[in-house]
């Protein structure tokens, strides 16, 4: 919380207590600047507006209601929009919005539509703490991000640049519950990636706006089944009924305590078990039933958990290591995992942290101060994950600051909204000059 305070101060003081010059910035970026300072209010009505319309993930005339409202903003700067149905994955959909018209770099900018909020939330509406402060469903995750989104094209736009700029932009409507299958859910942001050299993300981040993100882990999962003999109670540990699936299931999960734990950026989380003699688990629910006795040898137990890791080669090495644990059964047991598709890592990169060196300029030379890369740790899988590989760079939380997400008590920094704008118009510009 004192962190958290000193961070909240130290935004203040870049905010309002550098009065800038402005003196590194040429006459195209100035212009950027006092455009969006001229339509900050519009700015904030349109957040206010898409707030308070509730998207939830499985709420799908909701997310395409604020998927149209964006639709809208961005056919007006000249863009072709549309509209990509989810039937296939079972969500609502996503926007992608188009401009191809120069030869400089490629850039996708992503967000997304959903928050965690559905209908039946007490989390619908707009509510202001105070001049600075509001709180509402996503208004920092992230619909606070797609604004700035499209505040950012605005202002090129208003110096007839957009025209000249190859942009796409990637709006999903499943961030927050992504649909299945992935490959279906997530294809339309790994076709903008395949096209793209360069991928610029607007979720909040850690919602410190004097960091950014240049590396995600994963999120996947994994689900253990292990068998024994049933039998009395009195007869375990005999050669012919053995350890049994409870015993067999706390040697697994505390032999990958004692091998992985210690392994930096990697987190591996059992969540939900179930055990006895007879046990059902409904995977799609997230729900299991379990009967036993305390006299009876215990017979099944499921165990469904996740993983995060910082690279393709740490989630494999994990993997292998949780196979080989699992192998190396208790006497008449049994084991097998199996592990899911998940949200790959934004794995570091070279490429990336230059972009975040390029991002930092320009917010140095706005007079925002240095942009720092958020530990890893702190930064959980998001939609640009699906890029890592397929673009020469890439960041992501350019958002908006804010605290408390995915909580009923989550706020957005009104401050923070012109930021990042600017940030983000500069960021784009410079980069279509190289």
């Amino acid at each position: 919380m004192i962190m958290k305070i000193l961070r909240l101060i130290i935004l203040s003081g870049l905010i309002f207590s550098l009065q800038t010059s402005f003196a590194q910035l040429n006459r195209t970026e100035k212009k950027f600047v006092k455009y969006i300072d001229d339509h900050n209010d519009e700015a904030v009505e349109l957040l206010k507006e898409v707030v308070n319309i509730n998207s939830g993930t499985m709420n799908f005339a909701g997310v395409k209601q604020v998927g149209e409202v964006f639709m809208k903003k961005f056919e007006e700067l000249g863009m072709e929009t549309e509209w990509v149905d989810g039937k296939a994955f079972n969500r609502s959909g996503h926007l992608v919005a188009r401009i191809e018209g120069g030869k400089g770099k490629k850039i996708m900018m992503i967000g997304h539509l959903d928050t965690v909020f559905e209908p039946d939330s007490p989390n619908q509406e707009w509510r202001p703490v105070d001049n600075h402060w509001v709180k509402g469903p996503g208004i920092a995750d992230m619909k606070g991000g797609n604004v700035i989104i499209l505040q950012s094209l605005a202002a090129l736009n208003s110096a007839d640049l957009l025209k000249d700029m190859n942009i796409t932009v990637v709006m999903t409507g499943d961030e927050e519950l992504s649909g299945r299958p992935l490959d279906l859910s997530k294809a339309s942001l790994v076709e903008a990636a395949e096209w793209a050299d360069v991928a610029l993300g607007f979720e909040n981040g850690d919602g410190d706006p004097t960091t950014a993100v240049v590396a995600r882990r994963s999120s996947s999962g994994w689900k253990l089944t292990v068998t024994g003999h049933a039998s009395h109670s009195s007869q375990i540990f005999k050669p012919d009924v053995g350890a049994g699936a409870i015993y067999e299931t706390s040697r697994i999960l505390y032999q990958l305590y004692q091998e992985l734990s210690k392994e930096e950026y990697l987190t591996f989380n059992p969540g939900i078990i179930v055990g006895g003699t007879t046990v059902t688990y409904d995977d799609a629910n997230n729900q299991g039933t379990a009967f036993g006795k305390s006299n009876v040898v215990s017979k099944d137990v499921t165990v469904t958990g996740d993983i995060r890791c910082i690279s393709p080669d740490q989630l494999a090495r994990t993997q292998q290591t949780m196979i080989k644990v699992v192998s190396n059964s208790l006497p008449q047991t049994g084991a097998k995992i199996e592990f899911e598709q998940g949200y790959p890592p934004f794995a570091p990169t070279e490429g990336n942290s230059k972009l975040l060196d390029q991002f930092s300029k320009a917010s140095q030379d706005l007079g925002f101060g240095v942009v720092k890369p958020v530990n890893p740790s702190d930064a959980g899988a998001a939609d640009i994950s699906f890029t890592s590989g397929l673009v020469e760079m890439g960041i992501d939380g350019m958002g908006l600051g804010g605290t408390h997400g995915h909580t009923i008590g989550e706020a957005g920094d009104l401050r923070t909204l012109p930021m990042q704008s600017k940030r983000a118009a500069v960021l784009i510009y410079r980069l279509t000059r190289k």
